[in-house]
């Protein structure tokens, strides 16, 4: 008689740890996928701005403009405009201080990344996520309808 009791409830617990397995191994692949998401969702537009900046500071600024969306050039953005904002004489100068301060994902999946000068201005950038063109963001929030933060004085 032991050995007709010594089987009971073995099967039962060896279902409870399996679903528990399958169920936590769930869960982590359900989360994972959502911060990473969240977290990659951005990564090209970061990528291309810091593409552009690195060419900047090596004083490509031919390759920038093209990191820009001008490869055949811009009717509305020409060459010598792109050198007074981005050239020596620009704000930027010096990019070797230039960083990415944030970015904020718009509906459209384009995004709007925003730089810090090397003399501390802050630069919103809007990056088409269709052809992965940069160029300056009209607005420095994703919904024009939605009031910017203002930072106090």
């Amino acid at each position: 008689m032991a050995g007709f009791l010594e089987e009971y409830g073995v099967a039962d617990a060896r279902r409870a740890r399996v679903f528990r397995a399958i169920s936590i191994s769930v869960l982590a692949i359900v989360f994972g996928t959502i911060i990473g998401y969240f977290v990659l969702r951005t990564w090209p537009a970061k990528r291309q701005v810091n593409t552009f900046l690195e060419d900047l500071r090596r004083g490509d600024y031919q390759a920038a403009y093209r990191d820009w969306g001008c490869a055949e050039g811009c009717d509305d953005y020409p060459y010598e405009k792109f050198l007074e904002d981005w050239g020596p004489k620009g704000e930027f100068a010096d990019p070797s201080g230039a960083s990415i301060k944030r970015t904020s994902y718009c509906k459209s999946g384009d995004v709007i990344v925003t730089i810090t000068s090397p003399k501390g201005q802050e630069v919103p950038l809007f990056y088409q996520r269709s052809n992965g063109a940069l160029g300056f963001a009209p607005w420095p929030v994703c919904d024009p309808r939605i009031p910017a933060p203002v930072a106090a004085p």
